[in-house]
């Protein structure tokens, strides 16, 4: 058997150097690619009332002078908030994405659903829990999905489900009390982003390729853009919202 001769500092160099080339060349990088961006508002927003829950008087406590309405939530410069973004097209065909075993939280806290829009994987699990030590109802709508509608009442501080099948985003309610509403998405890759009042989403981990990218809100609808991003590369995208003219 041949001895491979000893290798001084200069050739062990060379040979990091054409191996780093090697991985970064097309065809074999790695899945490094990034999507982000900005949701912005555009034009005068809408003024929302805060919502009134002295119906409830344990959650009317824990908001003075009434909880924020989520349906529009913006930040400076009029950024969005509870937008989900994700993947809507695009992705390699035949790869497959394991769902995280972590839960999802979704909490009941003064009668309101926190977060207010969620993203999951399918099969992923969600715990549910409540806060408020009174009794709710937790009723999701979903249209792929089997309909998850139970009763959570003090004594039950933590349930756990999940949505074993990818589907659009879709409302949850509260059977109790009416203005109690959330919305869920479940998706079969981990490519989405709910904004927070900064507007700002960020999809990483993607392969190089041409993706059709999704912004959704609850009231202002649905947007869409095409993203081509090359190996390691991070594109920007932003998406501007608007009440639609009547």
């Amino acid at each position: 058997m041949t001895k491979e001769p000893n290798m001084g500092t200069g050739d062990k160099l060379r040979r990091a150097a054409t191996l780093i080339v090697v991985l970064g060349w097309p065809g074999v990088a790695g899945a490094a690619s990034t999507i982000t961006g900005t949701i912005n508002f555009n034009g005068t927003p809408p003024a929302l009332r805060p919502i009134a829950m002295t119906a409830e008087p344990v959650c009317d406590k824990k908001h003075a002078g009434g909880a924020p309405n989520e349906a529009l939530v913006l930040g400076p410069g009029n950024s969005m908030g509870n937008v989900m973004v994700y993947v809507s097209g695009g992705l390699p065909a035949g790869k497959t994405y394991p769902a995280p075993t972590t839960p999802v939280t979704f909490n009941q806290d003064g009668c309101v659903y926190k977060p207010h829009v969620i993203g999951l994987m399918a099969g992923q699990p969600t715990k549910i829990l409540n806060s408020d030590g009174i009794l709710h109802n937790i009723h999701t709508l979903p249209k792929v999905n089997a309909a998850f509608n139970r009763g959570q009442p003090a004594t039950v501080k933590e349930m756990t489900t999940n949505f074993p099948k990818a589907e659009g985003v879709f409302q949850v309610k509260c059977d109790v009390h009416p203005w109690m509403q959330a919305y869920i998405g479940v998706f079969t890759h981990p490519f989405f982003s709910v904004t927070a009042a900064d507007g700002k989403f960020t999809l990483s981990g993607l392969d190089p390729g041409t993706y059709e990218v999704t912004a959704w809100h609850e009231r202002l609808g649905v947007q869409k853009a095409t993203v081509t991003v090359a190996a390691n590369e991070t594109k920007t995208q932003a998406f501007k919202f608007a009440v639609p003219a009547r």
